[in-house]
């Protein structure tokens, strides 16, 4: 993504809705870390979060500022609505807590009401409670979701850019069942995926692809390795597709001939339990409505306590190692409600260690007013090769 992929308009609008949320916390000032928050206000995705970045933004209308390292100001300035960018290090190192106190002294932070974000990956622990001890008695909360909140329904444009996602994500899919046969290596199967997907526009996904085979198949999210296989294996797969950062992913599962019958058996129960929750999905419904139809249909079966992983979450433009939006669960407790302009994915699992088998059928999903468009094309079978 950059500034010219959304009109100005668009931008001005998630700012405007931005500044609003910060004085309606009753704060001066917010200093976001997530590159997800960054990216949805200015357009700029550099890759600035591997090391120390954050954006100051307001309440009122002075310029957003951008701490970044120094070998990303070239791209900030070009591709980013930011108004001022600042970096660190360049020629030699440089400590970015202290250019970030430089910084916040400038432009009034330790005299004002400040918010930050703690993001779980992109915020290091020692630079958190260095910028706390800074900020002082100036630091009064920690709203980490409040751009989350503001972008969790998608606009139009961003819908537009979902689809296509999910689109290259089902071609994927195709080029990866291409290439099973007898012998195949599971990497052999993800670089297939992986080439259709960069063919096509796509940049890498933020996370690995969980691709398992043969007697890896109970591992939830494994990845690919160097194990062949061979007739009678079958396998699972879940492919990101990420195009302008935003995600798509698709789950299916394969089989180099006949697959088994308990095999059979599982995936049938994690088809039905995907089928429930698509049937209660739609504007106003509580998330965890959808992961309890799920649980009914699992539990049913006997599997219950098989279920290794979430019935599904948001998904946001991807950044490593996530592509999850952290406001959006579908599962037990979930305080969350689906409302018309969400992607969610749909993806309840059932994963048996000691019988070596397991199932998670990944589709993605846009919350509408009276139900859910599902996005891939690609059959909810069992895909039978050989």
């Amino acid at each position: 993504m950059s500034k010219h992929d959304f009109s100005a308009t668009e931008f001005i609008d998630r700012l405007t809705r931005a500044r609003a949320a910060v004085a309606a916390a009753k704060l001066d000032w917010m200093v976001l870390f997530h590159p997800v928050s960054i990216l949805w206000l200015t357009g700029g995705e550099a890759k600035s979060y591997r090391a120390f970045q954050c954006l100051l933004l307001a309440a009122d209308d002075r310029p957003l500022t951008m701490i970044t390292n120094g070998t990303d100001v070239a791209e900030w300035r070009d591709d980013s609505r930011a108004d001022e960018v600042i970096g660190w290090a360049g020629p030699e190192p440089e400590d970015p807590i202290e250019v970030f106190a430089r910084v916040a002294r400038a432009h009034g932070l330790l005299d004002a009401r400040v918010g930050i974000e703690v993001p779980g990956f992109y915020l290091h622990p020692s630079h958190y409670t260095r910028i706390r001890d800074l900020l002082g008695g100036a630091l009064v909360a920690e709203p980490s979701n409040l751009i989350h909140e503001l972008k969790a329904v998608k606009s139009p444009a961003e819908l537009a850019f979902v689809r296509e996602a999910a689109a290259r994500a089902d071609a994927a899919m195709t080029a990866l069942f291409g290439a099973i046969r007898d012998g195949a290596m599971e990497l052999e199967l993800a670089a297939e995926a992986h080439r259709a997907l960069l063919a096509s526009g796509c940049t890498l996904p933020a996370s690995q692809m969980n691709l398992v085979t043969g007697e890896r198949l109970c591992y939830p999210i494994g990845g690919p390795t160097q194990r062949r296989m061979a007739r009678g294996d079958a396998g699972t797969v879940e492919v990101g597709a990420a195009f302008r950062r935003y995600t798509a992913t698709l789950g299916r599962q394969f089989s180099l001939g006949e697959p088994s019958r308990r095999v059979r058996e599982v995936f049938a129960v994690v088809k039905d339990a995907g089928e429930a929750m698509l049937a209660e999905i739609r504007d106003g419904v509580a998330a965890v409505v959808p992961h309890e139809a799920a649980k009914r249909v699992i539990a049913a079966a006997g599997l219950d306590r098989y279920r290794l992983h979430t019935s599904g979450y948001g998904l946001v433009p991807g950044f490593p190692p996530s592509w999850g939006d952290p406001t959006i669960n579908l599962f037990g407790g979930s305080k969350s409600v689906l409302r018309a302009g969400m992607v969610v994915t749909i993806e309840p699992p059932v994963f048996i260690h000691e019988e070596r088998v397991g199932a998670r059928m990944i589709d993605n999903i846009i919350v509408t007013e009276t139900g859910c468009e599902v996005l891939s094309q690609v059959p909810r079978e069992i895909a039978v090769r050989g």
